[in-house]
């Protein structure tokens, strides 16, 4: 029968090569992902155990430590070979235990494992898993006595039994190497995505919080991942046996919470707080239950973020978001790959899908910011194509000049004041036709200077006012100058007097407000509404300024009419 390590290291490497496939999405691993499963055969008779033995596992000795610290243990075990199927490689023993010992094959030392304590002398812990070469004139099928002699000063409350296991020697040192290659090239994936995603995020203009969850779960992979197999690296003592499986629980309490928070951001899920508050309430449950059994704490944090993850896939597939149903696909798959797989091949195989559904995700959202991006862009020339236009359109060059050649006629000092007054609205006009956002001075100049140019057009006096206007603040380029080309379209002209526009700035704790009050009588109207042209050009250019943080009203008031422009600051 096949144990639960063999049973890992057979399928170590489709896990591996998954996780390069979700990664890298090459059709290179896709390939080699086929070629492996069409395989799998081939696989497991090279990871099967060559070495048939019967050890009784159910009476496993325990209770042996004696009553002081130093007190030396002897534990016989009883171990029976049944058959070999290559006696050319040498048999090895490993060895799971607790302590610091030396190991007896029917009586003769095969090897030692730390330093016992003596008298005067502490104990040197040993390592939790040991191997040890068997001679091979004691090799030979039948029964056989494992003896190890030795102490336990530390973690004496574990109480932990002594796990055998005899396989070729050298597949038990080949073993770690297989499971590490493969590991080096996963963490290796996970650690450049990091990298990717934060480089990503510290350089984009738009701070993503999605992006930079996405780099910090990689990271955190990479991390357990490392941790995982850390004690094929270095050898660490019995001491700190559990100090590794701390960090190991603690990484997937982290991710148990970052994965289902990135799903909630990505699909806007509502109540967010309120939803994180009762997972971190059920994580810590999970903790506080299976305290200090590390596996069963590893296993429900991981069920407790799919279900998680899968309630609000659902609520966005209910919502028709793009990329929830795909995601509740992959989750219901992760869920069934754990049940019916090995928990440490069927965990790594369904956080594998998980991420990439958070992968699919990303993709959708960046091929949307993209669009929204390229949108922009023929927003933003058609703007400044708009923007030119509104100052040469045909009819307006005629009237002006023909009220220039009025001027001219009339009073020709007058018409030289009147042409620089056109030449400079024309000069800033030209200056500001590419630019996103104006300082809001140069804005008023820009509408002085129109409304000096209106007044020799209709022989009307127009007075400009302003309060407290901040010269720090900027603007998007000519819409106060389009909301005042209303007000002198929809103003009656006065029999005696001017027309006067006025100006305000206001800055609240979430806002900043511009309002522009036109001081005159409204032409008769049966309903203002701000379908028109000039209101269009206004909104676009808000919206491309501050997305959907903004609000735009016109009304009409006592005095004449009024435009109000609320910016909301960012969230």
């Amino acid at each position: 029968m096949q144990t639960a390590p063999e049973a890992f290291e057979m399928h170590f490497g489709i896990r591996y090569l998954f996780y390069l496939y979700l990664m890298y999405r090459s059709p290179f691993f896709i390939v080699l992902l086929l070629l492996l499963f069409s395989s799998c055969r081939q696989y497991t008779e090279f990871v099967k155990s060559d070495v048939t033995y019967y050890v009784d596992d159910e009476n496993r000795p325990h209770g042996y430590l004696g009553k002081s610290e130093n007190s030396v243990f002897k534990v016989p075990i009883e171990i029976e070979i049944l058959k070999r199927e290559n006696k050319s490689t040498p048999l090895g023993l490993q060895i799971s235990a607790f302590g610091s010992f030396d190991v007896y094959w029917d009586g003769v030392f095969v090897g030692s494992n730390g330093k016992m304590a003596k008298s005067g002398q502490p104990e040197i812990p040993g390592t939790e898993l040991t191997y040890y070469q068997i001679p091979e004139k004691l090799a030979h099928t039948g029964k056989h006595i494992v003896t190890v002699i030795g102490t336990q000063s530390k973690i004496r409350e574990a109480n932990r039994s002594i796990g055998l296991k005899l396989e070729s020697f050298l597949r038990l040192h080949r073993a770690p190497l297989i499971v590490m290659s493969f590991m080096n090239l996963m963490a290796g994936a996970f650690l450049i995505a990091f990298i990717y995603y934060f480089f990503l995020y510290i350089n984009s203009t738009r701070k993503e919080a999605a992006v930079l969850l996405f780099g910090i779960i990689c990271l955190l992979f990479f991390c357990l991942l490392i941790i995982e197999y850390v004690k094929f690296y270095i050898d660490i003592p019995y001491t700190h046996f559990y100090t590794r499986l701390q960090i190991i629980g603690l990484l997937t309490f982290i991710i148990s919470i970052l994965v289902p928070w990135y799903f909630m951001l990505q699909f806007g899920f509502k109540r967010k707080r309120l939803f994180l508050f009762l997972l971190v309430l059920s994580l810590l449950t999970i903790y506080v239950t299976y305290y200090g059994h590390y596996d069963y704490t590893a296993i429900y944090f991981s069920y407790a973020m799919c279900a998680a993850s899968l309630i609000i896939a659902i609520d966005a597939a209910i919502r028709k978001i793009k990329g929830g149903l795909i995601v509740v696909m992959g989750l219901l798959a992760s869920v069934i790959v754990n049940k019916y797989m090995f928990y440490d091949f069927g965990l790594f195989i369904a956080f594998t899908i998980i991420v990439l559904s958070m992968l699919y995700l990303h993709t959708i959202r960046a091929k949307a910011l993209e669009e929204a991006h390229n949108a922009s862009l023929l927003l933003s020339s058609r703007l400044q194509l708009e923007l030119v236009k509104k100052n040469i359109q045909p009819h307006f060059l005629r009237n002006t000049l023909t009220s220039l050649i009025d001027w001219i006629e009339e009073s020709p000092q007058q018409g030289v004041v009147f042409i620089r007054a056109l030449a400079d609205e024309f000069d800033i006009m030209n200056s500001i036709a590419e630019d996103t956002l104006i300082p809001i001075q140069q804005e008023i100049k820009l509408c002085q200077k129109h409304l000096e140019v209106m007044s020799f057009r209709k022989e009307v006096r127009y007075n400009w006012e302003e309060k407290n206007i901040d010269p720090s603040e900027e603007i998007p380029p000519a819409v106060i100058h389009t909301i005042i080309e209303n007000g002198i379209t929809h103003s009656l002209p006065p029999k005696q007097g001017g027309i006067t526009f006025c100006l305000s700035f206001t800055r609240e704790k979430q806002y900043k407000q511009y309002t522009l009050l036109t001081v005159a009588k409204n032409r008769n109207k049966k309903k203002e509404n701000s379908s028109g042209t000039g209101f269009k050009y206004i909104k676009a250019r808000l919206n491309e300024s501050y997305g959907s943080n903004w609000e735009f009203d016109s009304f009409a008031v006592e005095e004449g009419w009024c435009t109000t422009i609320k910016i909301f600051d960012k969230k």
